[in-house]
């Protein structure tokens, strides 16, 4: 019931693309006027510096070899005592651009999104708009904003192929079809990346596992509708490549493996593939990987009763969540936590966390979590009650499953539902919704 870090179809990332913009020429410019503007003030490198940066940091600006923060700028500016146009002009949008491009590939998705609007309220010429909105879809994509998603995406898509950018405009799809998948049109989403699959094995030259990426995707699509068979099958097809990813992106492979490996029973691969996933988003220092991947190891030492290593392993992703502020996934988490206070027999507690997880769940606009905590409290209610105080948990929790379209969230829903109600003697319904069930997936 957790959801995984945000890619093509939940996100986050672990499988967002590394930027590269060979920014050096402009780099340069910008140094230039930095090391002109510090010797007109007689300042040395080191007394610019002053204790925030380094003089070998301040050397490197002045010499082109680093791209400068806007943060870092704002500094050397106010110690030099001029406005910080001073180095920017004439092209600040391309450095502000640098910025969000930067917030997106550390996962500020909400500061990127901000970002790109901004900069696409000015006016530029029709590439340099396709970029910025294929990378607002990207973080739209990552905060479960579809709609706004597909909206970005697919102009995106339309401005590349009129320049006749193949590469640019294959990671355009990649994020359509990303959000297509989040509106719930899985049959057109994996169309795209089939497509997108079949043009790189022809030989289109996108990114170094662009491969990787697209199967991993259809991996994650496969798993989010109860496909797990398939989904381990995607991923074994990447087992070849793998070797060739960097740390972050092998932690992501690694997790999907974990989870799908879970869903269809094998807890021993589950566990062993989590943890070494985990070591590496550790060592990558990608703090919502680490976050998410505890909250999916949590689930697995929950599936083989060890319930004090859940219990841990789901305190230690909270922490992670509520230091980041972010409620979307904290929503999952403190469903996890329900589900081992549940399986511990504290069910007062274990219905105090359901209860909240439903309020975050709420709060940021999140089904999946919500539909999670329901079909909690369904069962918390059927542990300390009857059959029939679960039922109106479970009636909810069928309810907006279908509203969302997704046959995993339909077909897990409606089994619980369906098993209620023929514990109060509704067989002919609760046979219905089996049957709708099955043909859920």
């Amino acid at each position: 019931m957790e959801e995984r870090p945000a890619r093509t179809t939940r996100v986050a990332t672990g499988t967002r693309r590394r930027i590269v913009v060979d920014d050096s020429a402009l780099a340069s410019r910008i140094g230039e006027r930095i090391r002109q503007t510090r010797l007109a003030a007689g300042l040395t490198q080191t007394q610019v510096a002053d204790g925030r940066y380094t003089k070998g940091y301040i050397s490197a600006l002045e010499n082109g070899q680093s791209k400068p923060s806007m943060a870092a700028l704002n500094f050397i500016a106010e110690r030099l005592g001029v406005p910080v146009g001073r180095f920017l002009d004439p092209e600040p949008d391309r450095l502000r651009q640098l910025d969000v491009d930067v917030a997106l590939a550390s996962g500020r998705y909400q500061e990127a999104v901000d970002g790109y609007r901004a900069l696409l309220d000015a006016d530029h010429d029709a590439r340099a708009r396709a970029r910025m909105l294929c990378g607002l879809a990207e973080a739209l994509v990552c905060l479960d904003r579809p709609q706004e998603a597909v909206a970005a995406a697919s102009e995106s898509v339309q401005l590349f192929g009129a320049a006749g950018a193949s590469a640019d405009g294959a990671i355009a799809r990649y994020w359509l079809a990303g959000a297509q998948f989040l509106v719930g049109n899985g049959a057109e989403a994996e169309g795209i990346l089939r497509d997108l699959l079949a043009t790189v094995r022809g030989g289109l030259r996108v990114e170094p596992d662009f491969e990787a990426r697209i199967l991993m995707s259809l991996a994650s699509a496969a798993a989010r509708d109860g496909r797990h068979p398939v989904a381990l099958a995607y991923l074994e097809e990447i087992r070849s490549i793998a070797a060739a990813l960097d740390d972050h992106r092998r932690a992501a492979y690694l997790y999907d493996l974990s989870y799908n490996y879970r869903e269809t029973g094998d807890i021993e691969a589950a566990l062993r593939t989590g943890t070494a996933g985990l070591a590496l988003y550790r060592a990558a220092g990608f703090e919502l990987g680490v976050g998410a991947l505890e909250n999916d190891l949590a689930l697995s030492y929950l599936a083989v009763g060890n319930t004090e290593r859940a219990r841990s392993m789901a305190a230690s992703s909270a922490a992670h969540f509520e230091s980041m502020g972010d409620h979307r996934w904290l929503a999952h988490v403190t469903e996890t936590q329900a589900q081992v206070e549940r399986s511990a027999g504290e069910l007062p507690a274990a219905r105090a966390l359901a209860e909240r997880s439903l309020i975050l769940a709420e709060e940021t606009h999140n089904d999946k979590a919500a539909i999670s905590a329901l079909r909690t409290l369904a069962r918390i209610a059927g542990a300390s009650g009857s059959p029939a105080d679960a039922l109106p948990y479970a009636e909810q929790a069928a309810e907006r499953a279908r509203a969302t379209g997704s046959p995993g969230l339909i077909r897990d829903a409606n089994r619980d539902l369906a098993e209620l109600l023929a514990e109060t003697g509704d067989h002919a319904r609760a046979f219905a919704l089996m049957r709708e069930a099955l043909d859920a997936g």
